[in-house]
């Protein structure tokens, strides 16, 4: 590298570094979802959890026959109980662990991937979110990225497939300006008139403490961020497949920055690390070795050779799926479904997660309901269950829970935006509390009837919102309530 630290050695860019550093990256996340969802499962989707996966299937498979294989890819029609369901869990974890040191890393992304689709599947509505449709996505693009070795190897490595490298950049470009562009269409005048972060940091599903002292700040500066956020989600994307790498790096240290900012004031799990992660595939090696330690820099001894024919064979037919279906999706964030062709085989693939929309937030929610759950024995006392991270106390402070995710919590956060009724899930939940489902109740942060369940199960909805400066001054609340309706009638097993 020359004294500007930004020119190529080599007219064309190697991208051994990126990938070992991309690929590590990714198996560290494919750990942190894993091992966040393994104490989870067994409340959320097992025999005695809130939505059991046996049911599921089975309702599935009565409706569909055998198509339902196809439509619900999991590998829990094999097997629905709750050991399985752990096996999956912790095979993901060793696989993830496999990854990170770069031992079988093609196959153990493999099966990272058939076990987090299984587990994404079989979660219904608790893994929905789109960052597990996003470390699908990634993840299948990630096997075929892979060096095809046993051993952490650099010297011996070929360069990664081009068109998967960017087959992953077309993906960034969607998940980013595909971000923008949602808002925009929505037509809701909260983004129109750039106010809508004066109700995000309250009203978001989890926010962190950073949140609190980013609601105080002045109109005008909230105004000013939400412009920076559509110009690095509308234009910054579009500097991915600039010729100069100098411009790339721009483009990829606009998006880093935005992820950042959100992570700070929002506990997205591990959104805006994959997003970032993504990010690294915008170096090239020549950028890398300025920054990496020296051990490592050392032991790319060799040229890189070229990827062997047969690869590129079995490669292409796989990119040129994914850059077709990636095209359908940006198309329409502003052609109808009617006008695309192809899109039946959108449709076709949708189960398997391989090409995803994406958008949080196109309409922002102004205002912030929490649903709190109450059981009693006499139908006159009632006692409050306390979740472990969703707003409840008053006086207690947002959590940092990122880069995990409570999915529980954040379910709650959903359910309050409609009716008991249009979340038949929670219905479900209910009578888990008053049957004592330990493994739900784990779920929980502190159960009010350790002994027994309670006779009768409530819940009722609150309004919301961040204290100002001078109210948490006076009472150390960083949140203010009061009474909204009922959520949930007043319920016994008995009817």
């Amino acid at each position: 590298m020359d004294a500007e630290g930004w020119r190529f050695r080599t007219p064309i860019p190697s991208y051994i570094l990126t990938r070992w550093l991309f690929l590590r990256l990714l198996g560290l996340i494919y750990l942190i979802a894993f091992a966040s969802l393994l104490p989870q499962i067994t409340g959320l989707i097992g025999a005695n959890g809130i939505l059991p996966i046996a049911n599921y299937l089975t309702a599935v498979h009565a409706n569909y026959g055998t198509d339902a294989y196809r439509l619900l890819p999991t590998l829990a029609w094999l097997n629905s109980s709750d050991t399985f369901l752990q096996f999956l869990c912790l095979g993901g974890i060793l696989a993830s662990i496999s990854v990170i040191a770069g031992l079988l890393t093609a196959p153990a992304l493999a099966l990272c991937w058939i076990f987090y689709l299984s587990l994404t599947v079989a979660g219904q509505v608790f893994l929905g979110y789109q960052w597990d449709a996003l470390l699908l996505e990634v993840g299948f693009l990630a096997i075929f990225f892979a060096p095809l070795q046993i051993l952490p190897r650099l010297y011996k490595q070929t360069e990664p497939p081009r068109l998967i490298l960017w087959a992953f950049r077309l993906l960034l470009f969607r998940l980013m300006f595909g971000s923008g562009v949602v808002k925009l269409a929505s037509g809701d005048p909260n983004w129109a008139n750039l106010t809508a972060l004066t109700y995000h940091y309250y009203t978001q599903p989890l926010p962190t403490p950073l949140a609190w002292y980013a609601y105080q700040l002045p109109l005008w500066f909230q105004q000013v961020s939400v412009l920076i956020m559509f110009i690095v989600e509308l234009c910054a994307p579009f500097l991915i497949f600039a010729r100069r790498r100098r411009i790339r790096f721009i483009g990829a240290g606009a998006i880093v920055l935005l992820q950042i900012l959100i992570l700070l004031t929002g506990n997205y799990t591990f959104f805006n690390w994959l997003t970032i992660a993504l990010c690294i595939l915008l170096l090239d090696d020549d950028f890398l070795r300025y920054w990496l330690p020296k051990r490592l820099i050392n032991s790319l001894k060799v040229e890189p050779k070229a990827l062997p024919r047969w690869r590129r064979i079995i490669i292409a037919p796989i990119a040129v799926l994914i850059f077709f279906l990636g095209g359908l999706q940006i198309a329409g964030l502003f052609l109808s479904p009617r006008l695309l062709p192809g899109i039946n085989v959108l449709s076709f693939t949708s189960p398997f997660r391989l090409v995803n929309h994406y958008g949080l937030f196109a309409i922002m929610t102004t205002t912030r309901l929490e649903i709190v759950v109450e059981g009693s024995n006499d139908g006159q006392h009632w006692q409050a269950y306390t979740f472990a991270y969703k707003p409840g106390d008053l006086n207690r402070p947002p959590p940092w829970i990122a880069p995990l995710q409570p999915r529980l919590d954040w379910q709650m956060w959903f359910a309050a935006l409609g009716s008991a009724g249009q979340n038949p899930w929670f219905s479900s939940f209910m009578q888990r509390l008053l049957e004592g489902s330990p493994d739900v109740l784990s779920l929980l942060e502190s159960n009010p009837f350790p002994d027994a369940p309670p006779r009768y199960i409530r819940a009722e909805s609150f309004w919301y919102t961040f204290t100002d400066a001078a109210t948490r001054s006076k009472t150390s609340a960083w949140w203010s309530s009061r009474p909204a309706a009922e959520y949930f009638p007043v319920s016994s097993l008995s009817g």
